[in-house]
């Protein structure tokens, strides 16, 4: 059983902070800081999520969520429920909005599974809708966001053509710039929250292919696997695999 998810006691005034530290591309990277101040004017709070809880992203619901600080994990099934059906699954961490079908309709629905513990900030879609069209500057850092991440997906996710080593190394590759975090006193970046089975379904490949493009990573020491967590020691060997050299 998942831990309830809590009510953060942030102020808005305390989420002006940080803006700059978010991914390269992701809304709040984009988004002016003036711009986000004026979101915040509306009385926005942060919401903790627990790993393993899921964000209420279903049909009934009626936000859209701005990750602050956390990965989650989106799985849409696009041919139905059952076995064997295929399963689209995506990896968003800080900096990103996510459940922006919402904005166009409202019914629309996501699985979405908190892999470590989650901040975010929750917006109702009507709302934010209504700040779209007040500010320009809001839209923009949207479109641009999503855009961005269209592109990032086609590259992480849909190569299924190219060697499976090279397209893990994409993958990790790709969650070091968005959910990394470097720890400069054993110069390594920590990817946490996912495991070999989350790699090998994002990817569309059977686990046994995965484990084996990662005991590659791990021979070469430039990944080291463990329980939910990557830990990557050669972050230039690792963007030189992914690049298919």
């Amino acid at each position: 059983m998942s831990i309830p998810s809590i009510i953060d006691t942030s102020r808005p005034t305390d989420l002006l902070l940080g803006l700059e530290t978010k991914p390269e591309g992701s809304f709040l990277q984009r988004l002016p800081a003036e711009d986000w101040g004026f979101l915040l004017q509306a009385g926005l709070r942060s919401r903790v999520f627990a790993r393993d809880e899921h964000l209420p992203t279903g049909p009934d619901d009626r936000n859209v969520y701005i990750i602050w600080d956390g990965v989650v994990r989106q799985d849409r099934f696009p041919l139905g429920d059952g076995d064997n059906v295929p399963i689209v699954t995506r990896f968003r961490a800080g900096g990103q909005l996510i459940g922006e079908a919402k904005l166009i309709e409202p019914d629309s629905a996501v699985l979405t599974k908190c892999l470590t513990r989650t901040v975010v900030i929750p917006c109702p879609a009507r709302h934010f809708n209504v700040m779209l069209r007040r500010r320009n500057e809001i839209q923009l850092a949207l479109l641009r966001s999503l855009e961005d991440r269209n592109r990032s997906d086609e590259l992480v996710y849909t190569m299924v053509t190219r060697p499976p080593v090279e397209r893990v190394s994409r993958l990790l590759a790709h969650l070091v710039d968005t959910a990394g975090v470097p720890d400069p006193q054993a110069d390594v970046t920590v990817i946490s929250g996912l495991g070999q089975k989350d790699i090998a379904v994002s990817l569309q490949a059977a686990v046994s292919t995965t484990e084996n493009a990662i005991r590659t990573l791990r021979y070469h020491g430039i990944v080291e696997a463990r329980y939910r967590r990557f830990i990557v020691h050669d972050v230039d060997a690792l963007r030189h695999l992914a690049a298919g050299i």
